[in-house]
């Protein structure tokens, strides 16, 4: 008889670019999504849940192909169709309302937050899961909507703990740079497609012009460059004077706005589209003025592209300016933690019909990483007190200090694991980052008092090695069973001053 095999057991580990949340983070993430959702909700916008599947076709511009079936996406194929886990939080928002348009206010604003995933290439901090905050307005034409879109932005980061000065947000418009590169004779009104490749290659080396300076931009925008290693690559083949145009529409910016606005203007000349682009930021910076956000918060800038090309008009980014060491210990700006804009042919792929829509997203986990980053948060969360256990026949009175301890509004627990070594009980809430042990053994039951030990106390003293400055505060005391509740809080109080 052939010997059964066994099977292998599975290894326990997170699949390449995913990776495990605990404790600390999911609440840190659980109350800057309320925050966030706070102001979205303040502003007259509603929730949406929309499915975290999609059809393929739904998500448009990653359509798989025969060979490439998950190309950007995680998808699969069902009864002769393909779905997908969302990539982003906008497809879905633009499938929605061409399904449901008849029954949505139009406009409608609605905001959403979720873990979205990419089929992409992993790297340090990039991961294939990860949460989106978003907030659109479908169904609005003016630029209002943009200029409250960049007001509504600048209100949520300084709710979440990024104060004015740490941040600044730059708004653009996707028809100046058109209008620039029509005047730079690289778009063809009357042939959109004519020059494409040669626009996707000036599009990304404006993206790069933080990294690469404008040497290396003016380099891509000719014949090309070469990089540190050796590497080449191909440049847009613009002439001189075509990249000189698209260089001073980079450097168009200046001291306020109205100059900016004056000197884009300027190098628009003769295309229509730029100069409505132009317009279109003048109002925009007329109403964030009217509203109190001026320079110190949002700017207009020539240098902000945004990468996704169904951007039609206003573009807008958030990006935290406070220094702080890359992995290699060099100091950079922060960067980009949100972005954005209008895109009013997204909708058109369901409908036929051209839907005017705006909005904006923020990268949750990018936040998170900038708030530890100044110091704004720690790795770790107050644990529960925890209610040990002296004897095991009497868990029903553990059981009613904990309740006590819950119904007056204090996170707590019964230490549940084997109760046999008092040690392993505190090593327990020690784990646990407990702030307080509460302890009741027979003698105190007789006498209706509990030992109420102050592990943040103990953790302090034993941190400074100096129990004298110490001396007014006891690590552990005995109190009345009555006041239990009213000693606990008051530590607990005195932690969180």
């Amino acid at each position: 008889m052939a010997k059964v095999k066994k099977q292998p057991r599975p290894k326990a580990q997170t699949p390449k670019g995913f990776r495990d949340y605990f404790g600390a983070e999911v609440v840190q993430r659980t109350e800057m999504l309320s925050k966030i959702a706070g102001v979205y909700h303040h502003y007259g916008f509603e929730a949406l849940e929309s499915s975290a599947v999609e059809t393929v076709e739904a998500l448009g511009k990653f359509l798989p192909d025969v060979d490439r079936p998950n190309e950007g996406v995680f998808a699969w194929e069902e009864d002769n169709d393909w779905l997908a886990l969302r990539y982003d939080l906008t497809a879905p928002l633009a499938r929605v309302y061409a399904q449901f348009r008849n029954d949505l206010p139009t406009p409608y604003r609605r905001y959403a937050m979720g873990p979205v995933w990419r089929n992409e290439k992993t790297g340090p901090g990039r991961f294939r899961q990860f949460y989106q905050c978003d907030a659109d307005t479908v169904g609005a034409p003016t630029v209002a909507a943009d200029a409250e879109i960049c007001a509504m932005l600048s209100d949520t980061l300084e709710v979440v703990g990024i104060p004015r000065g740490d941040y600044k947000i730059s708004v653009n418009n996707r028809k100046v740079l058109n209008g620039v590169m029509e005047v730079a004779g690289v778009l063809d009104p009357s042939d959109p497609d004519k020059f494409a490749s040669e626009r996707g290659i000036v599009l990304r080396a404006i993206d790069k012009l933080d990294r690469l300076g404008t040497d290396g931009v003016r380099a891509l925008l000719g014949e090309g460059r070469k990089d540190d290693s050796g590497d080449f690559t191909k440049g847009a083949g613009l002439s001189v004077e075509q990249a000189e145009i698209v260089m001073g529409f980079m450097d168009a910016r200046r001291d306020t706005g109205a100059a900016t606005v004056a000197r884009l203007m300027e190098l628009v000349t003769g295309s229509q589209t730029g100069t409505d682009g132009v317009n279109e930021l003048e109002t925009i910076a007329t109403l964030l003025d009217a509203q109190g956000y001026g320079p110190d918060r949002i700017v207009i800038d020539p240098a902000v592209v945004r990468g996704l090309g169904y951007y039609t008009g206003p573009v807008y980014e958030a990006e935290l300016t406070f220094e702080v060491q890359d992995e290699k210990g060099r100091p950079r700006n922060f960067g980009s933690v949100s972005g954005g804009g209008r895109y009013d042919n997204l909708v058109k792929r369901f409908t036929g019909q051209e839907v005017p829509a705006t909005g904006v997203s923020i990268g949750v986990d990018r936040l998170l990483a900038a708030l530890h980053a100044k110091g704004r948060l720690t790795k770790e969360t107050t644990g529960p007190v925890i209610v040990t256990v002296m004897d095991r026949d009497r868990m029903a009175d553990y059981q009613a200090i904990v309740a006590e301890l819950r119904n007056a509004g204090i996170r707590s627990e019964v230490y549940l694991g084997n109760p046999k070594n008092f040690g392993n009980q505190l090593k327990y809430a020690d784990k646990r980052n407990s702030p307080v042990a509460v302890i009741q053994g027979s003698d105190e039951a007789d006498r209706s008092v509990v030992q109420i030990k102050d592990l943040i106390l103990g953790a302090k003293i034993a941190e400074s090695a100096s129990p004298d400055e110490w001396k007014d505060r006891p690590q552990q005391f005995e109190v009345a069973r009555s006041d239990m509740v009213a000693k606990i809080r008051e530590i607990l109080d005195g932690q969180d001053g």
